[in-house]
């Protein structure tokens, strides 16, 4: 919580159409680095240690609404859209008894830091009082952002662009959206917003000129552009994934991993990764992906929902699913794919092999070209692999069926029963040999060509 030891509330305006994404998903929806936009900014304020989160919705309402419910939030409904105003204050109700900060964000604005929360909570909270924090931003072309004319920290008035003066419109600080007032004071200025004004849309900013109107005092803290980026196409959705997988990909190497063509590779918002891993050229990460001290995950490969222990290698080109584990120093080849799958140490899956629903127990070597049979077209079943068995090559494991420790499976076996320790299994058809057959059958061949 932030050093003012105020209660935090968030209200969370995703009310808007979002027309120009042109998209049936909601824009808040749409995902950078694996989660809704919504959800990130729902994460930063958890993180700030926000009591409260309402999201405002509009159109599209029951999508949000599906998508925030395992988060305990609140949702408002502004039937018309009649500007961020009129949104902020669909909240009142569901914030109703709440006596603390509130902090006023967007929903398609989903780098917002938690730390530039409490930054924002703690300003309002200083010994100058001020009524309402802005958070300001300087990006690099203005273009229609509304401006915020200060001197110092004070603000002395918020415009917006199409009401702005040429002199106004020179001015560089632009305003984010980002309004952090206590409670107490944002209810009755939202309720005395207007709306004269070209778009003919109560404003969020105008409490701010309310606010000065009174004698009080209105301040600005500046963030960096990327911070509040906002995302209204499909161009600034790209921009703003490219933007958020340099940050990580300067993190992860920070943190002590080797990228080796850093701009190829690809994270997920949660991603995991230790010192001294090693990651190849064009490798994606999914959600919930976890890499140990010392992996190497090389060139190609495609890894979710799994976690890979210390010193495991994987790939190229493997595909590694949910509920996939897979032990230290354990081996994942190329064109091996994995799902709920548990590889022990030391074991090895080296080339083109699937191990679905599977147990391999520590030190098992599993030859190219096996599969584990796990569906029969209406239930999904287990393979047991013990600990330093062997499965040759173009093996068929029928689950559920137990291959037993130290056993050996036979190259070309398909195997439909449990499989005894350190047993050899054979379940092949018997190789059968006519000599000189082929020399005929080709003679034939020529004959029957030779007549047409």
């Amino acid at each position: 919580m932030p050093n003012s030891a105020r209660p935090l509330a968030a209200i969370i305006l995703a009310a808007g159409q979002g027309t120009r994404m042109k998209s049936s998903l909601h824009k808040v929806l749409h995902p950078i680095a694996g989660r809704a936009m919504l959800l990130h900014l729902i994460a930063a304020f958890d993180a700030a240690g926000a009591r409260e989160r309402v999201v405002v919705v509009g159109a599209g309402r029951e999508q949000v609404e599906s998508a925030v419910a395992p988060h305990d939030v609140r949702i408002a409904v502004q039937a018309q859209q009649l500007g961020t105003a009129h949104a902020a204050l669909q909240a009142r109700e569901a914030l109703a008894g709440f006596d603390g900060t509130v902090i006023v964000a967007f929903g398609d604005t989903p780098f917002l830091k938690s730390e530039t929360i409490a930054a924002l909570a703690e300003r309002l909270a200083a010994e100058d009082a001020p009524r309402i924090v802005m958070l300001g931003f300087r990006p690099p072309d203005a273009k229609a952002y509304g401006r915020i004319i200060a001197d110092g920290d004070r603000i002395e008035k918020m415009v917006e662009f199409k009401d702005a003066n040429p002199a106004e419109r020179a001015v560089t600080l632009c305003n984010s959206g980002v309004t952090a007032i206590r409670a107490a004071d944002l209810w009755p200025l939202l309720d005395r917003v207007g709306n004269s004004n070209a778009a003919g849309e109560y404003y969020l900013p105008d409490i701010v000129m309310l606010a000065l109107a009174d004698g009080d005092r209105a301040v600005v803290v500046e963030t960096g552009a990327d911070e509040v980026i906002g995302i209204n196409s499909r161009a600034e959705l790209a921009y703003a994934e490219a933007r958020w997988q340099v940050a990580k990909r300067e993190a992860v190497m920070a943190d002590g991993a080797t990228l080796t063509a850093p701009e190829t590779v690809w994270f997920a918002h949660d991603t995991v990764v230790g010192r001294d891993v090693t990651i190849g050229q064009n490798v994606v990460f999914g959600p919930g992906v976890s890499i140990a001290d010392g992996a190497t995950i090389h060139a190609f490969s495609h890894l979710e929902g799994a976690s890979v222990g210390e010193g495991a290698a994987i790939g190229p080109y493997a595909r590694l699913r949910s509920g996939t584990v897979i032990g230290a120093g354990a081996k994942v080849g190329n064109f091996v794919e994995t799902k709920k799958a548990v590889l022990g140490k030391g074991a090895k899956a080296s080339h083109l092999t699937y191990l679905g629903d599977a147990e391999v127990g520590e030190g098992a070597n599993i030859g190219a070209g096996t599969i584990t049979c796990n569906y029969d077209g209406f239930f999904k079943s287990r393979t047991v692999i013990g600990t330093g068995a062997f499965v040759g090559s173009n093996s068929a494991l029928v689950a559920p069926v137990s291959i037993g420790d130290g056993a050996i499976v036979a190259a070309g076996s398909v195997v439909t029963r449990d499989v005894a320790v350190d047993a050899l299994a054979l379940a092949r058809g018997q190789q059968q040999e006519k000599p000189g057959w082929a020399a005929r059958f080709r003679d034939a061949m020529r004959a029957k060509k030779a007549g047409r």
